[in-house]
């Protein structure tokens, strides 16, 4: 199977989403053409899955093993894939992190459990057992998501070092702290670290600001519908081409503000209506508590997707 040269987690990493059918169960043959149609995309360095972009709030345990075989058997040999662990007890957390490692996924993205929101930040050792206890179970590379300081499930800066010096298994951070001073702050420290580790921004909704700090990579769900737009802007950040990248940004703009909109829970939700609107998904049916969008906001996505240049048919060469 496919795997990071250096365990290391970079480059465009797009979050793919999970089609269901009507009656809400899993869309095998839609998922399989999204996994072929995301990992198509010529500059990708990876796919995720398991994750928030594919409503695993609302998987089994049962239903994230079948979404593994499934996808490693589509793309595996292809792409590194990634996991999500989401779970909210460590114990379960492990487990998931052998399931992924057994059905040959590249690397984890660790969620922070919901366990811990109310008061887990003053408690460091919280994190550090489930981190251990997840390394333990598997060699694979580790990716922690850094959640906003203020929802409670966000770790301290302090504490994030702590964890990134003394569990090896830890490369790279999906950093979505919503701070753009601390965002900053964690490219310049991790990725100058002696084992340096990346920061992936899933700052999608403000992205070219947040690359141009420096980051390492980004791994976001709206990349399941703009994957060839944030390769564009990823390599024109490489190449410090700035009239270039904003030329892309300008295109990325409409559609991600579509996307993350109030309520922020309806971003997903979104992108699978606007894969509709392509052609690249039959239905955007959703699990509750998550609800089908109303026709006006169909309607103003169909905008943005005009807006931003994106046709059935693809989107349009980005400016040279």
């Amino acid at each position: 199977m496919a795997r990071f040269e250096d365990d290391r987690p970079q480059g465009v990493i797009p979050a793919c989403l999970l089609p269901f059918d009507d009656d809400r169960e899993i869309d095998e043959a839609a998922y399989r053409g999204h996994l072929r149609d995301v990992a198509s995309v010529a500059g990708i360095s990876a796919v995720t899955v398991n994750a928030h972009a594919s409503e695993v709030h609302a998987c089994s345990f049962a239903e994230q093993d079948r979404l593994l075989g499934i996808t490693m058997d589509e793309i595996g040999a292809r792409v590194p894939v990634i996991s999500g662990i989401y779970a909210d007890g460590s114990a379960r957390a492990a487990d998931l992190a052998r399931l992924a490692a057994g059905h040959g996924a590249a690397a984890l993205l660790v969620f922070p459990p919901n366990s811990m929101a109310m008061g887990g930040q003053l408690r460091p050792e919280m994190a550090r057992v489930h981190f251990e206890t997840i390394a333990e179970a598997t060699d694979l590379p580790i990716i922690l998501f850094q959640y906003p300081m203020a929802g409670g499930l966000g770790t301290p800066f302090e504490t994030l070092l702590e964890l990134v010096e003394t569990i090896p298994r830890i490369r790279a951070i999906k950093d979505w702290c919503n701070d753009p001073m601390l965002h900053e702050r964690h490219i310049r420290a991790l990725q100058s670290l002696p084992r340096p580790v990346n920061v992936l921004s899933t700052h999608s909704a403000w992205l070219m600001s947040s690359l141009v700090m420096g980051c390492n990579g980004l791994l976001s769900g709206a990349g399941s519908v703009i994957a060839d737009l944030q390769v564009a802007l990823w390599d024109a950040v490489r190449a410090k081409d700035l009239a270039r990248a904003q030329a892309v940004n300008d295109r990325i703009v409409p559609i991600v503000q579509a996307f993350y909109t109030p309520p922020f829970l309806d971003m997903h939700n979104r992108m699978k209506e606007c894969l509709v609107l392509l052609g690249r998904l039959p239905r955007a049916v959703v699990r509750p508590p998550l609800m089908k969008l109303d026709a006006t906001e169909i309607a103003r996505l169909a905008t943005a997707l005009e807006q931003a240049g994106i046709t059935a048919r693809g989107t349009v060469p980005a400016a040279a």
